[in-house]
């Protein structure tokens, strides 16, 4: 059983996908750190990269090009300057020259060495290799797969003994709901505290309290960029910005000058039914609109997916508890990584894999949790809400149209997170003795249907409305 922290479902990246922006960045930079531990590094004269299967169909969309060669760079893309990307890439492609792990320049051409193979490798539909020739002329080839959330794996699991090794520290090891709740009950502690003791084992609590602090003020940049940046969205459907104008009718008159001071004026301004919705969903349109624009923003568990998790926890801070601190979106982000590692250990949070039932459908669940323990709820209510938010997921197909992370993507945010509200507000009136379907069961279920679904509603644009709609129609 893998290790898997906080900080492993919740990672700072760029947009436009986990498995399709990030996950090959991160393989790239792998594959480079390998082959300076082969001590082959220096040697190499030529590379290419190959695409397979569902980086093939939507990579472009996804700007999985853009990402490998940022990978191949050497940046990160979790401190890279943003507006330094197109740069970089249109100097590749008129010098037809690609400075290799940021350390020697060989030659490069962003049109002939990245090659998209529409075939699916076996072991997972995200499939990327790369080939290096040396002086020597001998080849080396290595093959990852993109599995989802930024995660990035080779076939063999050269790491598996590794994870478990590392699993076996935790005190707490949970692979299911009902081994969560086990340990709630014979420690008699929340879910929070369990994730807490558990991530202890692996930092001490200025470390968990400094990456938790960087994972939400970049949710909240994100959420802020995106209600304060108007204009169209890159990639040729002409979707307009929408959380600009939202937020524009919505803001009060009290002065701000930065994300903090301009949570502080939402307190202040009128909140009905109607605007609670309106606020919730402009907070999701926002942090998408800035990951499909290769903005920054947090996994949560995926990039497709996060705006769910950040609008959620933003209206528990500026609608439900104006007192709301640190300490509450710390308990918040513990809970939802826990629920979203459940889902990752028992399904899939691969939208390839299973459709958008594995990056909304998870994402709701993880932000229904979060909010149901900060609302007081016991260890088997939070599980009730994550339950009844991917229930109502279940089937949920990814048809991006264009294979870009827009339509119906960015919407589907502002969906998921309101479904999670009222999830959480359902199972605060639930009595668990009263549970019809426990999370554990919605987990495998989700995993059977993504099974059964056909290909072309998991991220392949070959189905649904990506066929649909054309990108004439737009």
């Amino acid at each position: 059983m893998e290790c898997i922290s906080v900080f492993d479902m919740l990672k700072i990246g760029v947009g436009p996908s986990s498995s399709h922006t990030l996950g090959p960045w991160r393989a790239a930079e792998r594959w480079i750190a390998e082959l300076e531990e082969q001590e082959v590094f220096n040697q190499v004269k030529h590379i290419r990269a190959y695409l397979y299967g569902s980086l093939c169909l939507t990579g472009k969309g996804h700007a999985t090009d853009i990402a490998v060669v940022m990978g191949l760079l050497g940046t990160d893309p979790e401190t890279v300057d943003i507006d330094s990307i197109s740069g970089s890439v249109d100097r590749i492609k008129t010098e037809n020259k690609l400075d290799f792990g940021g350390k020697r320049v060989i030659p490069f051409s962003f049109q002939n060495d990245i090659i998209f193979k529409k075939e699916f490798l076996p072991f997972h539909a995200n499939g990327i290799q790369f080939e290096a020739e040396l002086i020597n002329g001998e080849f080396i080839t290595e093959t990852y797969y993109s599995i989802g959330g930024g995660f990035v794996v080779k076939e063999e699991l050269t790491h598996a003994k590794e994870n478990k090794e590392t699993f076996k520290t935790f005190p707490h090891p949970v692979k299911t709901g009902d081994e969560l709740l086990q340990h709630c009950n014979a420690q008699n502690k929340s879910i929070s505290k369990i994730v807490m003791e558990n991530e202890l084992s692996l930092r001490t609590t200025s470390e968990i309290d400094e990456g938790i602090a960087r994972i939400w003020n970049t949710m909240l940049e994100s959420i802020y960029v995106g209600c304060h940046t108007e204009g169209k969205l890159p990639g040729g459907l002409n979707v307009k910005r929408r959380a600009y104008e939202i937020h524009q009718k919505l803001k009060g008159n009290v002065p701000y000058s930065n994300p903090q001071e301009w949570l502080e004026s939402i307190r202040d301004t009128e909140v009905k039914f109607r605007q609670i919705i309106k606020w919730v969903s402009c907070f999701a349109l926002s942090v998408n609109e800035v990951n499909a624009s290769l903005g920054r923003v947090v996994t949560a568990p995926t990039n497709g997916s996060a705006g769910v998790i950040p609008s959620v926890l933003m209206y528990y801070m500026v609608i439900e508890n104006h007192d709301a601190n640190f300490d509450d979106v710390k308990q918040f982000l513990l809970v939802a990584s826990e629920v979203g590692s459940i889902f990752k250990k028992g399904a899939t949070i691969s939208a390839a894999m299973g459709g958008c039932q594995a990056e909304i459908g998870v994402s709701s669940a993880m932000a229904a949790a979060g909010l149901t323990e900060l609302m007081g709820g016991s260890p088997e209510q939070v599980l009730i809400a994550a339950e009844i938010a991917m229930e109502h997921h279940l089937g949920l197909t990814c048809d991006p149209i264009g294979g870009l992370v827009q339509v119906p993507c960015i919407e589907r945010n502002a969906m998921g997170a309101i479904k999670a509200i009222n999830a959480a507000e359902l199972a605060l009136d639930t009595d668990p003795n009263d549970c019809k379907v426990p999370l554990d069961k919605v987990v495998n279920t989700m995993w059977e249907t993504a099974k059964d679904m056909s290909s072309k509603y998991k991220e392949t644009s070959e189905g649904g409305l990506a066929v649909g709609v054309f990108l004439s129609d737009c």
